[in-house]
């Protein structure tokens, strides 16, 4: 069996991105899930100096250990002021020191929400931009506006054409694992 590594690129213990990012990994059929926690990998801020006076911290080994171990990634992006969170991109910052190829060239589902309009479309499009260039396999996206309004505790999505829209992307991503 595919095996899926998901998690929300935020360390709000109340995220919504990591909500979405649950509930789309497991709307994919017939594949093992595993939810990553970013809290679980805090590390001091990524720094030259830092590296070159203790080394690569541990928890960067431990999460690149994750990410080589599935066979596809599915991640859903917080938009803090138009970019990463500082908390996905630190760790991001600490894990790709390890190895060149970050996400070993596996599949990858970006997806992004937000309570506004635009559902995180700007984060979504930085990490699509980077991860479609450095990943030689497909890089699938989407952006899921206003969650609140469209998204529902225990039922997931209820707005039918977003959930087909995401549903869409999400075969395409199975289709590669």
């Amino acid at each position: 069996m595919k095996r899926v590594l998901a998690f929300g690129a935020s360390s709000s213990k109340a995220s919504i991105n990591r909500k979405f990012a649950i509930y789309a990994a497991n709307a994919i059929e017939n594949v093992e899930v595993e939810i990553l926690d970013l809290n679980d990998f805090e590390m001091p801020i990524f720094s030259v100096d830092r590296e070159n006076e203790n080394g690569i911290h541990p928890l960067a080994y431990k999460f690149k250990e994750h990410i080589k171990a599935a066979d596809g990634i599915l991640i859903s992006f917080a938009e803090h002021n138009a970019a990463y969170s500082a908390a996905y991109k630190n760790i991001y910052d600490w894990a790709s020191r390890i190895e060149k190829s970050f996400f070993y060239d596996k599949p990858l589902c970006l997806l992004a929400t937000s309570p506004g309009a635009r559902g995180g479309a700007r984060v979504l499009d930085i990490a699509f931009n980077a991860y479609s260039f450095a990943n030689k396999n497909l890089v699938t996206k989407f952006s899921l506006p206003s969650f609140s309004q469209n998204f529902k505790e225990g039922e997931g999505l209820v707005n039918s054409e977003l959930k087909d829209a995401l549903f869409t992307e999400l075969e395409k991503f199975k289709a590669a694992l």
